[in-house]
């Protein structure tokens, strides 16, 4: 949970890096509350929660997908790939799921050498 609340702390972010686990821990806990939230819906027959909570994360999420891109080297533009039908979204994924770079890159210093501030 700390990884979520530390991506949604860091929103508006876009520069520096995110670790794999902050990035899969947020996009895990993002998941989990959207299926809470369309189960709610379907149960009193109105998404208004759902489309409140996907408006409120929806730039905390491409903030943390953007620092995790930029942990791999890549720059925010790799993420329009997405839009490439078939293949898009499965590049992507590989390259969120690629270990980031261990050395200091261009966007900042490697997250893993520093503790996830509390």
């Amino acid at each position: 949970m700390n990884w979520y609340l530390a991506a949604l702390k860091n929103y508006a972010g876009f520069g520096g890096r995110a670790r794999r686990t902050e990035y899969w821990m947020f996009t895990l806990v993002n998941f989990l509350a959207i299926a809470v939230l369309v189960g709610i819906g379907m149960a009193v027959e109105t998404m208004v929660p759902y489309y409140l909570y996907w408006i409120a994360t929806l730039v905390p999420a491409l903030a943390v997908t953007v620092r995790r891109l930029h942990d791999t080297g890549r720059p925010a533009w790799w993420l329009l790939i997405a839009l490439v039908p078939f293949v898009g979204g499965i590049v992507l994924l590989v390259f969120l799921a690629t270990q980031g770079e261990a050395a200091p890159n261009k966007y900042g210093a490697n997250p893993k050498s520093a503790p996830l501030a509390a």
